[in-house]
């Protein structure tokens, strides 16, 4: 069995979101067993699969972002879309645009504290497209 759906998310300001009830809530019925492989439709955003529990490493998770890839640098030649638009592809690269996640039981298989993470490096992102492929049986 195969099904995709296309949906978007809401949109969020730039961080790390957790964004597994809102994935959930767009999908269809899950299979017994299968993967659910999630694609994010973007290059200035991406997806993770990170803690779940404490906000505290979302903030720290953009924190450590913001270090690696910082705004403005002079050898940036890519620059007509805002400061933070090529800072948001490069931090898009590194992170990923899918996810892959088990289904067991028809529900996602992720750890006790494990959830999906959108991650906006876009000030102002608008909706994020998503594509949601789900095989099983």
């Amino acid at each position: 069995m195969w099904k995709q759906v296309e949906f978007d998310l809401q949109s969020r300001r730039r961080g790390f979101h957790l964004i597994t009830g809102e994935i959930l809530r767009n999908l269809p019925p899950l299979p017994e067993v299968g993967l659910l492989h999630l694609f994010i439709k973007h290059t200035s955003a991406g997806l993770s699969i990170n803690e779940n529990a404490d906000p505290d490493v979302r903030m720290d998770m953009e924190s450590i972002f913001n270090h690696l890839v910082k705004e403005c640098e002079p050898y940036y030649q890519h620059t007509l879309e805002g400061n933070d638009d090529m800072p948001a592809h490069a931090k898009s690269s590194i992170i990923g645009t899918s996810v892959t996640i088990p289904i067991t039981n028809g529900k996602l298989n992720l750890g006790t504290w494990q959830g999906i993470y959108l991650c906006e490096f876009r000030d102002y992102g608008g909706n994020r497209q998503m594509v949601a492929t789900i095989s099983g049986e």
